[in-house]
């Protein structure tokens, strides 16, 4: 058998990058590369109905060997990683027995791993770590979840005295720019639920993410040479962070926890003329989330009336919504999860997501799907981490929820 922690070292050297401001899906043709992969390995594990769509959605089907009748389950990853840093020649390490002091990740480059700065490392002392070499993200999110759900339709499939019901497996593309669910047929899929493999620590079961929206603000302002620009010049650039000045300053992501929602603004670029900046907006209440796009609104409208109709421009699209209110009329899906997770020796970890994964938009397509832990942790960029003992415990998981919904 092939182990979640090889199958990860394995994807993980596959550059699946995704990219924003296309409206293409996959909005990078290189996922498919780890699509074409997955297929092969499910077709070898004896998988049925595999299918790799134009799209880049991959799915399969795990027929049940029992002769009772079983809800549907599925499990669900994203093949992607985060634009926000570069999976190309991903290079892992591996540090066999973790110390609790500082990991060096690239001396060349003076990048260093550090409790001081990431406690939680404190927490794998003792334990083998599988970390980036400082250059590039690592794309355990959610190359991890791939593995562990690969992993584990393996050990069913040379396990067969385990007796489950009919088992779903997708694989999606692009859902770290938002798109990960726009072509799912949850019809095709014809799970009854699904658990999204993209979580995080060690026992985490989620079932409550953000609202988000994306917001495009566009300034336009007025070039005049500065030496008579006197009551002639708007400099949009200036206009720009007077927008962002009239956002509240302690509901960014660096001040913000648990409940508390934000404004981030991720990407600006301009000139005088013309400046663009782009945020996403988060909250767990859809009404605050609402009075958020609102704030935006006001100020935009404040100051066109300050500077003239058109100076600033908002587009606001809403990109998922809190899974919360279409998982609570199921609790049972919650707790085949939590029970599995108690039974493989693990304190369940439920918290709200800050973020969101294809199960919050999935769950309005009407496939419940609360998100479980993979074991990774400073996703999207060079400190990614991931303990490998917790990669295998989430393998453990999956088989566990499987019997648990057999019976």
């Amino acid at each position: 058998m092939t182990s979640a922690k090889e199958r990860l070292l394995r994807y993980v050297k596959i550059d699946t990058q995704s990219a924003r401001d296309t409206d293409q899906v996959p909005s990078t043709t290189k996922q498919f590369d780890l699509a074409k992969l997955l297929v092969k390995e499910l077709t070898e594990l004896g998988l049925k109905d595999i299918s790799l769509d134009e799209h880049c959605y991959v799915m399969a089907t795990l027929p049940a060997n029992n002769s009772g009748k079983v809800p549907v389950v599925g499990f669900i990853a994203h093949m992607d990683t985060s634009p926000d840093m570069s999976g190309t020649n991903v290079n892992p390490q591996i540090i066999e027995k973790y110390d609790g002091g500082d990991i060096v990740l690239n001396a060349e480059k003076n990048v260093h791993l550090s409790p001081d700065i990431f406690p939680e490392l404190k927490k794998y002392v003792g334990q083998e770590l599988i970390t980036t070499d400082g250059t590039t993200l690592l794309g355990a999110d959610d190359k991890a979840g791939v593995a562990s759900i690969m992993a584990a339709m393996e050990h069913l499939v040379t396990h067969p005295e385990i007796k489950h019901g009919t088992v779903k497996v997708g694989f999606t593309p692009d859902e770290e720019v938002g798109h990960g669910a726009d072509f799912f047929d949850v019809k095709k899929f014809g799970a009854e639920f699904a658990y999204t493999m993209d979580g995080g620590e060690l026992g985490e079961v989620e079932y409550e993410t953000f609202n988000a929206a994306e917001a495009q603000i566009e300034v336009f302002g007025k070039n005049v040479h500065p030496g008579t620009a006197k009551d002639k010049m708007i400099n949009s650039l200036l206009v720009a962070m007077e927008f962002n000045a009239m956002l509240p300053v302690n509901e960014r992501p660096e001040f913000t926890a648990g409940y508390e929602g934000f404004f981030h603004p991720f990407i600006i670029e301009g000139d005088v003329e013309h400046t663009r900046v782009v945020y996403i907006v988060r909250d767990h209440s859809r009404a605050k989330f609402e009075n958020r796009k609102s704030i935006m609104l006001k100020a935009a409208d404040y100051l066109n009336a300050r500077y003239g109709a058109g100076t600033v421009k908002v587009a606001l699209k809403d990109q998922y919504y809190n899974m919360r209110e279409k998982i609570e009329p199921f609790p049972y899906i919650m707790d085949y999860a939590r029970e599995a997770i108690i039974e493989a020796g693990i304190k369940p970890i439920t918290m709200p997501v800050r973020g969101g994964t294809d199960g919050s938009r999935l769950s309005y397509m009407g496939l419940p799907c609360p998100n479980l832990f993979t074991g990774g942790f400073n996703y999207h960029g060079k400190y990614e981490c991931i303990p490998p003992a917790a990669l295998e415990k989430s393998v453990e998981v999956i088989v566990r929820i499987v019997q648990k919904i057999a019976g």
